[in-house]
């Protein structure tokens, strides 16, 4: 695990080009302080800062090819490495280390870009090729590790985090206008384009060619949905056997490993199999919005310990700058917080941690996939209405959206829409025009929501709606708001998270599983569950879904929180983006109780501290 930086450039001397990559490298020293190193000739310069995971001794990077001809770093873990490593040492490859960094290097000379495909893991990686002067890159199937570029004027520039650009000459740091209206509907950045002008992500599944000024980028894996005929026992023992293998290839590791754990049944299931010596919770002291409580009784039953941690709001709100500076682009999904405070406490005691991401995506955990009420009833009506032939389920779902509000309306409308017609994902703050009128004019541009979403329906109109809305989800708010703030909030603590339930090989087995057994009048994410329930304490694995519950609600209804937050939004550089009368009623309304709009003021907060941290203050303290 690392971090990874570099450049293309005929323009600067390999001395100029030595002391700018050790810039770039040493802003993100926080995902590697054991070692660094790097690389540069007349053409590119590429830093590597190491966190030591695997091979202690040998892992050091850049790593070079035997003849020397190509040199390559890489952030991640590739779990089937030593399978590969095998393969290759008998197809007459030699191996200088036992590190899996390796492994792609060889795997590239062998396979050329089919390399990627038979990668199991997190990845990412560039390999320069010294004879043809050109760069190969790729990141992981779902986006598991972040990977930038800037490509302007001649430059091509790459990084695991965007905050490297900042200390490269020909960087040019620009707000891109167009990234703050999806935002504010979305709560994360949802654009190609980031909140920094000309700076994109590698998409997921994707690996990418630069050839003197040209960049070409690939797609080599998407997920293929299907409905396999299988029992509900057949699918149970299935996802059983895969989680059980999965947890075991993510906990090989040379230094101790430890589970995130909450109360919910991803984070039990992989505790409940990994057995670790160490298991980390967070909390906010009261017992609603402290899952630490629930996860000390997990604990207890299976006879492990547990490190828990209670926050307060002060600390909260002292170190939020600090979060967002180490997220790179403003990110209001509340749980950034807690995941912040939890790895800072698990990095106490281990360098690697296993969390509960993907499970959700992969076998249909969200209640906004349809499941909307809790009366049995309603459920069962509903299960049989889906049996309807396509054409009469929509009719019928559009006849209830237009009737007045029932009980159990939202579930059938949602059992029997369109995905197309309602869902854009898990996160929904503002609606698309009521953004537009709190935000000035020159802010108004921008893709539409409906835009942003139809890109992913349209490549699977013939799913079912459940599959239609995981795939929606695996590329949109997976990659840019789950996995991305995984990866940075553990990173800023020089902690790596592996995600057993979200590995290529559970997604092989998660696209084959007929919904009715992911989501149905019992329960979401059933067959999953069942399968959790041989390993946890009776019924523990049908406990409602919390994600990490935050308790902004109250913060913004006490006099100090509001008094700061009221602050900044009068500040004279808040104009620029808001109409201020209209955040000031707002957050004020929410404060004296007559609305209840949390999100809302928790997203334009959030994009407001992000900003000032990047373009106003650019002074602070990244060791916090």
């Amino acid at each position: 695990m690392c971090g990874i930086v570099g450049f293309v450039d005929n323009h600067y001397s390999i001395e100029d080009k030595e002391k700018i990559v050790h810039k770039m490298m040493d802003r993100i020293v926080h995902r590697g302080p054991n070692s660094s190193g790097q690389f540069v000739d007349e053409s590119i310069a590429f830093g590597f800062r190491r966190l030591s995971i695997m091979d202690l001794e040998g892992g050091s990077q850049p790593i070079y090819s035997e003849n020397d001809s190509k040199v390559i770093i890489f952030n991640g873990e590739v779990y089937n490495f030593k399978a590969l490593r095998e393969e290759l040492t008998g197809k007459g490859h030699i191996f200088k280390t036992k590190a899996d960094t390796e492994v792609i290097l060889h795997g590239y000379e062998e396979y050329g870009t089919e390399i990627v495909k038979h990668l199991r893991g997190m990845f990412a990686f560039v390999i320069w090729d010294r004879e043809k002067q050109e760069l190969f890159g790729a990141r992981d199937h779902f986006g598991i590790k972040p990977f930038y570029y800037y490509h302007q004027n001649g430059t091509f520039m790459f990084a695991s985090e965007i905050k490297s650009f900042l200390d490269h000459p020909d960087f040019v740091k620009e707000l891109n206008p167009k990234a703050l209206k999806p935002y504010m509907t979305f709560q994360y950045s949802a654009v190609d384009e980031t909140f920094f002008k000309n700076v994109f992500r590698i998409p997921e599944g994707h690996y990418f060619f630069v050839r003197g000024d040209k960049m070409e980028l690939t797609e080599y894996w998407d997920a293929e949905f299907s409905e396999e005929d299988m029992t509900l026992e057949t699918a149970i023992d299935l996802i059983d056997e895969a989680v059980q293998e999965s947890v075991a290839a993510h906990s090989v590791s040379d230094v101790e490993v430890g589970t995130f754990l909450s109360s919910g049944v991803d984070s039990s299931f992989v505790t409940a199999l990994t057995r670790p010596n160490y298991t980390f919770s967070i909390g906010f002291g009261d017992k609603s919005y402290n899952e630490s409580h629930e996860a000390k009784k997990l604990t207890d039953k299976l006879g492990l310990k547990n490190y828990s941690k209670v926050v307060t709001g002060e600390q909260a709100f002292e170190k939020f700058p600090t979060i967002q500076y180490h997220l790179d682009e403003p990110a209001s999904n509340p749980s950034c917080v807690p995941l912040y405070f939890l790895s800072e406490l698990a990095s106490e005691k281990v360098s690697v941690v296993l969390s509960g991401e993907g499970a959700d995506e992969l076998f249909a955990g969200y209640t906004d996939y349809g499941f909307a009420t809790r009366s049995k009833i309603v459920r069962v009506f509903a299960e049989k209405l889906k049996k309807l032939p396509k054409k009469s389920r929509y009719r019928l779902a559009r006849t209830i959206k237009k009737m007045p509000n029932f009980k159990g309306s939202m579930h059938l409308y949602k059992s029997l829409a369109p995905a197309e017609d309602f869902f854009i994902g898990q996160a929904f703050v503002f609606d698309e025009k009521e953004a537009e009128s709190y935000l000035k004019e020159p802010f108004h541009d921008s893709e539409s929501v409906n835009e942003i979403v139809q890109r992913h329906y349209k490549k699977v109109p013939d799913l079912p709606e459940v599959k239609k809305m995981q795939y929606l989800d695996i590329h949109q708010w997976m990659p840019k708001d789950i996995l991305l703030k995984a990866d940075k909030m553990t990173m800023a603590h020089s902690l790596e998270a592996r995600t057993p339930l979200l590995d290529i090989r559970m997604m092989e087995l998660a696209e084959r599983i007929p919904t009715k057994y992911l989501i149905n009048e019992e329960n979401t994410k059933y067959a999953f569950r069942k399968a959790a329930n041989r390993h946890l304490p009776d019924e523990w694995a049908d406990r409602e879904k919390l994600g990490f519950p935050v308790p902004i609600k109250d913060w913004l209804r006490e006099e100090k929180f509001y008094k700061d937050i009221r602050s900044l939004f009068e500040a004279d550089f808040v104009s620029m983006f808001f109409h201020q009368d209209k955040i000031l009623q707002l957050l004020d309304d929410n404060f004296n109780e007559k609305i209840d709009e949390r999100r809302k003021i928790w997203t334009i907060f959030t994009f407001l501290i992000w900003y000032k941290v990047y373009f106003i203050d650019e002074d602070l303290d990244t060791k916090g």
